[in-house]
């Protein structure tokens, strides 16, 4: 256990390696040490024995964070290569309806985001930013957020609300169906449940809720417009950013296309899903030069 410490970056040797963690805690000595992890990427939370471990060598750790840095900046990308033939496309309307060219103004979706885990949120909110949407985070255990989140709704005024943090399937646990199954996915239900007494109507107020593994349909059924994950998948710590431009952008006179949505994802179908919703982008005419 002496050379595993809490903040080393590791991997789990029974699975050779396959996803990297942040060592958040470790219990127990000796042989029956555990460590608790929190994946550096996807939402996973788990715990493994600490004679598992493996601390990973700086070479493969630094080529994790230039391609997560790559991968970012291709989704990036892609959303503002969109958005300009989109602009394009209204910029030309505005010239055959006689504007001489004056431009339009944008008001996007705004977002409440509401995260387990601080690492996450602080990642989500900066990605927010580069993609210049208005969001407001807040770090709050999975556990908790339905006892906050109707006060931050009326604080905050929100067009999407954003549940996420940590979940995943319980070490034995086969019945996918039940909730008691999952780490979490029951308090994301409860989360829901609470922001859907406070408003109803699943185009008033967009609702994306789950982490890695939770349970989709419990989801759903509660009230969620995209949940994750249908096929009990990891999904990566940007999906929920990426289904919430896309809401935020999408015109308030159209709905989300829905396999398009989930398929711009960086985990795409296997991670996530959701219901016809309609987009809370609104352009404005003339913009004014003040």
């Amino acid at each position: 256990m002496g050379r595993i410490s809490i903040g080393d970056i590791v991997g789990r040797k029974s699975y050779q390696m396959d996803i990297l963690f942040k060592v958040v805690d470790i219990v127990g000595e000796g042989s029956r040490a555990r460590a608790f992890l929190k994946g550096l990427d996807v939402r996973l939370c788990t715990d493994a024995p600490v004679e598992d471990l493996e601390p990973v060598p700086l070479e493969r750790l630094r080529a994790f964070r230039q391609e997560f840095v790559r991968r970012n900046q291709r989704c990036l990308g892609d959303v503002c290569s969109r958005r300009n033939k989109e602009k394009a496309a209204w910029l030309k309307y505005g010239e055959d309806d006689g504007a001489d060219g004056t431009p339009f103004f944008e008001i996007p979706g705004s977002v409440l985001h509401l995260d387990g885990d601080e690492d996450y949120l602080e990642i989500c909110l900066n990605t927010y930013k580069q993609l210049d949407m208005r969001a407001a985070g807040f770090c709050i255990p999975e556990e908790e957020i339905h006892l906050r989140v109707r006060k931050l709704l009326e604080e905050h005024q929100p067009d999407i609300l954003v549940l996420t943090g940590h979940d995943g399937l319980i070490k034995g646990k086969r019945d996918f169906r039940s909730l008691a199954s999952y780490r979490t996915s029951s308090a994301f239900v409860q989360a829901v449940q609470a922001a859907r007494q406070y408003e109803p109507d699943l185009d008033d107020l967009v609702i994306i809720a789950g982490a890695c593994q939770s349970h989709y349909e419990a989801l759903i059924e509660a009230g969620a417009n995209f949940a994750s994950s249908p096929r009990r998948v990891l999904i990566h710590c940007l999906d929920p950013v990426l289904l919430a431009e896309r809401v935020a952008y999408t015109p308030i006179n159209q709905t989300v296309v829905i396999a398009d949505v989930v398929k711009s994802t960086i985990t795409g179908v296997s991670g996530l899903g959701g219901v016809e919703t309609r987009g809370k982008y609104r352009i404005g005419f003339p913009k004014s030069p003040y």
